[in-house]
């Protein structure tokens, strides 16, 4: 993954990318899929945090990647992406 500063400068990067997109969804009206779609996303990012914190980057990064993935699904759902 490269050194250690260059993994938490882009998990911090992430961590501000998905904190801004998940902006873009707060207005739509989920259905209950969707809302359990985004309940999964918003534990991987609160792991993703909680890993970094505790050293473990490669765990954060999945996390934030998985936490992406999943909001990007609801983004696409709904023709934001």
């Amino acid at each position: 993954m490269g050194d250690d500063s260059s993994t938490i400068s882009r998990i911090n990067k992430d961590i501000e990318l998905f904190t801004k997109n998940i902006k873009e969804i707060e207005s739509i009206n989920l259905n209950d899929n969707e809302n359990e779609v985004l309940l999964r996303a918003l534990s991987y990012f609160e792991d993703t945090k909680y890993y970094l914190e505790k050293g473990d980057l490669v765990t954060s990064f999945g996390c934030i990647t998985y936490a992406h993935g999943l909001l990007d699904a609801i983004r696409l759902l709904h023709n934001i992406i």
